[in-house]
């Protein structure tokens, strides 16, 4: 991992920055605040926008030669992906995870950020401004939360004694029936500070954005679980926008969750 940064700078940087932008807007945003872009379902709100702003403005100051790729400015233009290519360390971040929760003032939500270099993400912040919560992961250093270290669970059970998060769709429901509870966040940061903390087991994902993942793949990895894309198992890389990936607590669940997949 890049030796210059100091993960504690990152974290004060991605707290102050929900503080000014994110937070003040929540259960406060008028309908001009609120916009759609793919659909009614998809979401961007002053708070998305300005959080990202400041973060794009803010985070390569940390790191001299680094670039930002973020979900608004993907949205705006596609060809920002292509700095995840590059030789240019690069900042990824969703800031707000879980838009239609926040616009609905409900509290899953939160802001994540990953620092990826060479296509693999080295380190992860997930900050829950309304839980007081914040998830940091390094590579090969280990996973936490609010400085305690945390761990996946649900090794070596029966799928059927699992709790998983899911969306709709035939992946879903054909797992249905093999598990023991289907829980929804609406919010991939969520589902990963879940997993990790060991309070959810699994996660099947067919949409592959890398500010959705590349924080939360790392935070879960770190906490002692297995990811692996479906049908390959190969691990997930932020540049991966194609396949579907099984988040699982080891590899042996993993298998057993592909298995069950449909072809």
């Amino acid at each position: 991992m890049t030796k210059t940064i100091d993960i504690d700078r990152v974290a004060r940087l991605i707290i102050d920055v929900a503080a000014e932008e994110i937070v003040p807007r929540y259960k406060t945003l008028g309908a001009d605040a609120i916009r759609s872009k793919t659909s009614a379902n998809d979401m961007v709100t002053d708070a998305d926008e300005q959080a990202e702003a400041q973060l794009t403005c803010r985070l390569p100051d940390l790191l001299p030669g680094s670039v930002v790729v973020g979900e608004e400015a993907v949205y705006a233009n596609p060809a920002v992906l292509d700095r995840l290519s590059g030789d240019q360390p690069v900042w990824v971040v969703d800031p707000v995870d879980g838009t239609a929760n926040f616009a609905r003032g409900h509290p899953a939500f939160a802001c994540m950020v990953a620092l990826v270099e060479h296509g693999q993400t080295v380190a992860g912040w997930i900050w829950d401004p309304i839980g007081d919560r914040l998830w940091i992961a390094e590579q090969g250093a280990g996973a936490c939360c609010n400085g305690r270290r945390i761990q996946v669970s649900g090794h070596g059970q029966p799928l059927s004694s699992l709790i998983g998060s899911l969306g709709r769709g035939r992946l879903a429901n054909r797992l249905e029936e093999q598990y023991a509870l289907r829980v929804r966040h609406g919010s991939a940061a969520h589902d990963y500070a879940a997993m990790a903390d060991g309070r959810v087991h699994f996660a099947v994902y067919n949409r592959l954005k890398p500010w959705d993942h590349a924080a939360g793949v790392l935070l879960h990895h770190e906490a002692g679980g297995y990811s692996a894309l479906r049908g390959q198992n190969a691990p997930y890389q932020p540049t991966r926008q194609d396949g579907e990936l099984i988040v699982a607590p080891d590899r042996e669940i993993w298998e057993r969750i592909n298995d069950l997949l449909p072809g």
